[in-house]
């Protein structure tokens, strides 16, 4: 890992150096990290464990425990399907499932060309209009149990 070649790193020390390297700010600065990356990978994840002093075990174990971050790069466009009670009840999981089965990824992953990630969520408070999903960043409700790929084709063209 040449981090000196690398300016992200140079920012991520920066954030460091800001919170007087203090072990107790590895959230923060794993915030920051991503933020500056778009994910957490492995070589930043060593890096802060390393200015840190902290195990690298530690480090990777607070990124895991998290949902908030990523360990691979996301897609750059995002579906978020809610599984919440209301979701679900009105069939979320079959929408999810086509999703799937549509660009051959599981939730949680991203397509080989980096064009489209799937996650789900437990709820977005929009129960009135599940099943719910969202398309970067965009609340789509009433989202059709026969063809819930249409605004995903649209929108990724």
């Amino acid at each position: 890992m040449d981090v000196s070649a690398d300016d992200r790193y140079r920012t991520l020390e920066k954030s460091m150096k800001k919170l007087s390297y203090e072990k107790s700010a590895l959230i923060e600065v794993l915030h920051s990290a991503q933020e500056t990356f778009g994910y957490l990978g492995i070589d930043a994840l060593k890096y802060i464990a390393k200015r840190l002093k902290l195990p690298y075990s530690k480090v990777y174990g607070v990124a895991t425990f998290y949902n908030y971050f990523r360990l691979k790069p996301k897609g750059r466009h995002n579906i978020v399907v809610c599984l919440g009670t209301a979701c679900y009840i009105k069939g979320s999981q079959k929408i999810l499932e086509k999703i799937e089965k549509r660009y051959g990824i599981k939730a949680g992953e991203t397509t080989s060309d980096e064009a489209l990630s799937l996650l789900t969520a437990r709820c977005f408070g929009s129960c009135s209009l599940a099943p719910v999903i969202v398309c970067d960043e965009q609340i789509k409700g009433k989202v059709s149990l026969e063809n819930p790929l249409c605004d995903i084709e649209e929108m990724i063209k």
